[in-house]
């Protein structure tokens, strides 16, 4: 026959509680509700201290807010700008092309995109064509095939 170990009885269980060391905006607000509930009606808090204990408060929820935003400013500095740009390997790509030496426009060109690789933080396309593009000069971006070149007429005599 089976029996149950009285030692594994749940109200024979003692339940440790540790403390936190910090204190939270929810920790902080349950110390303020006891403290306003247990004080006497005859002597209330003074206005100047609920006043400073409440400026506590906003002050607590503020840091709290800027350490989640200022987390979340790391997490999206983490991300890999080759991670970031890798759905437009085998995308079409358009982008105005400039030469090199003048600096002048040379007119829109078209190439697939063949790796992403990063420079100092920057993306860079590499193409088809064998150029190196920043992320940042796409113009536009398609699925599929480079669009041919018209054909040429042909001249009339």
């Amino acid at each position: 026959m089976n029996t149950i170990d009285p030692s594994l009885y749940l109200s024979n269980q003692s339940k440790t509680r540790e403390p936190s060391p910090e204190l939270d905006k929810q920790g902080f607000l349950k110390i303020l509700m006891a403290q306003l509930q247990s004080q006497d009606p005859t002597d209330p808090m003074d206005s100047k201290e609920m006043v400073s204990q409440m400026t506590q408060l906003s002050s607590l929820e503020q840091m709290m807010n800027m350490s989640s935003s200022i987390e979340m400013l790391v997490q999206s500095q983490l991300m890999s700008p080759v991670i970031e740009y890798s759905h437009m390997i085998g995308k079409t790509v358009s982008y105005d092309k400039v030469n090199s030496e003048t600096g002048e426009l040379e007119g829109r060109t078209t190439s697939k995109v063949i790796a992403v690789t990063q420079s100092d933080g920057w993306a860079i396309l590499e193409l088809e064509n064998g150029e190196k593009i920043y992320a940042d000069g796409v113009i536009e971006v398609s699925e599929g095939k480079e669009p041919e070149s018209e054909p040429e007429t042909e001249k009339e005599s």
